[in-house]
């Protein structure tokens, strides 16, 4: 756990770790899940898979903003301009799977059961909230709003990990294939909110960036 006492330069050195496992992992659930989702014709699935797109460029997105800091020392208008652009990630991630989720509900789209779908998710729901509580711990040692907001990105991982799970699931064991436009509308609906959130986020008090 890191304190206010630690080495900043130290901070900085995890938060950069944090953010290539990251780059990692969701680079390889995103490719698994777009694949599969297409497959299934899992809205829900390939919203997931995006998002997971998203996280690798709000990880990519801090990257930027932690080199800056080493060229050039902390520097508040590059967060803020890291916090934006990863606001406009999730606002991005909502329009596109809250418009494929409808027109599927609409239409009567009917996905295929995914077990791979369901792995993935499951899998997620497990790695995502450790990642997310050691990003958000680095956060105010690095005075960074953008590092909160890539740790929020990651927590809205975690919820869109359940919401998929529940409705793979459901579609899987009982064959109600509504369950999956539905929880990729509760996806689109979460990275709203959390769109908005990020873009109007004040800054870490008692912080170099503050």
């Amino acid at each position: 756990m890191i304190t206010v006492t630690e080495n900043r330069d130290e901070a900085v050195r995890k938060a950069r770790l944090l953010n290539w496992f990251t780059i990692g992992w969701n680079s390889i659930e995103g490719v698994v899940a777009v694949t599969a989702g297409v497959v299934a014709g899992s809205a829900g699935l390939v919203g997931f898979g995006i998002d997971s797109g998203i996280e690798v460029s709000a990880a990519l997105i801090l990257m930027w903003r932690l080199r800056r800091e080493r060229l050039d020392g902390c520097r508040q208008d590059d967060d803020s301009r890291a916090q934006r652009l990863i606001a406009v990630s999730f606002a991005a991630l909502a329009i596109y799977v809250g418009f494929e989720a409808s027109r599927d509900l609409i239409q009567g789209s009917e996905p295929s059961p995914s077990v791979v779908g369901v792995a993935i998710a499951a899998a997620s729901l497990i790695v995502m909230p450790f990642i997310a509580r050691a990003k958000r711990r680095l956060a105010p040692a690095l005075g960074s709003r953008a590092a909160a907001a890539e740790a929020t990105q990651t927590d809205v991982c975690t919820a869109l990990s359940a919401s998929l799970l529940v409705g793979l699931g459901a579609n899987l064991l009982f064959g109600w294939w509504w369950a999956d436009p539905v929880s990729a509308l509760v996806i689109a609906g979460i990275a709203a909110y959390v769109a908005y959130q990020t873009w109007t986020a004040g800054s870490l008090e008692d912080t170099c960036c503050a």
